[in-house]
Order: C-alpha cells, then structure tokens, then sequence
C-alpha cells in the first residue's frame, strides 16, 4: 500500500511538472516582432493565447504597466504582466516573485526575444515593478 502511494505521489508530480505555461499575449495585428516574441515562447514550452487587439494603450493601462515601462505587446501570466520582449526563462523567474506586479524590457530591443538581427545585440535590462510601484533590476542582458 505505502509503496503503491508512494508511486501515485511521484506519477502526480511528474504530471504537474509536465504541464504547459499559459500566458494571454495582447498585441497588435501589423506587429512582426510580436509574433516573433510568441514563437520564442513556444520554443521554450509556453501555450499562448493569442489577443489582437486594436487599443494596446488602453490594454497596459488596464494591466497597470507605467508609461515608462512600455513595449509593443503586453502578456499576462499569473496575474502579472509581461511587458514586451522579455526572455521565457525571465518570465519563469518572475512567477517566482510574489512581491512583483510584473516585468519589461522596455523598447524594443536589438537582440532581445523576437528583435533579432544578425549578430546585434543590444545591451538590455528586465525590470520588476513591485507592489510600491519601484522598479528593480532582474536581469542585465550585455551588449555585444
């Protein structure tokens, strides 16, 4: 019997694990860079729904994502927003920050997720916005 829970145990947290991440992406429908940025996602095992929506303003307004912080599309995971072309493994680190509303890379990017060209890379940051609306650095990607 013990044995046999023991299996059922390991069995459900195999299942769990194994289960996709869903993230709502709201973006325009000429944007390139979006599409670009959803595939990235897919790539690193994210199901996306996918929002075209035609007033992306009034979307991170709705979101909460500061002006300053703004990008071309805007994801929702777990109630946080994903600002822009921020990486799937930033995204994953995020879910992990209760104390955060959300994260950006703000702009677009040369080198960032979905803004690829060529070699270039532009230097970039990841910034969390936490519940007192302070930014933080989480992650500094270099430039080349």
């Amino acid at each position: 019997m013990r044995r046999s829970l023991l299996a059922l145990a390991l069995f459900a947290g195999l299942a769990q694990a194994a289960e996709p991440l869903t993230i709502d992406v709201h973006r325009d429908a000429n944007c390139g860079c979006c599409k670009a940025w959803i595939s990235h996602l897919q790539d690193n095992g994210f199901t996306v729904n996918d929002h075209v929506e035609t007033d992306m303003a009034a979307v991170k307004q709705r979101l909460g994502v500061p002006p300053r912080l703004a990008s071309c599309h805007t994801g929702v995971i777990d109630g946080k927003f994903v600002e822009g072309h921020v990486p799937a493994a930033d995204i994953l680190k995020l879910r992990q920050r209760p104390d955060l509303l959300g994260a950006a890379v703000p702009g677009m990017p040369v080198g960032s997720p979905g803004m690829e060209y060529g070699d270039r890379v532009d230097a970039y940051q990841v910034i969390g916005l936490d519940r007192e609306r302070r930014d933080q650095v989480l992650a500094d990607y270099p430039g080349n």
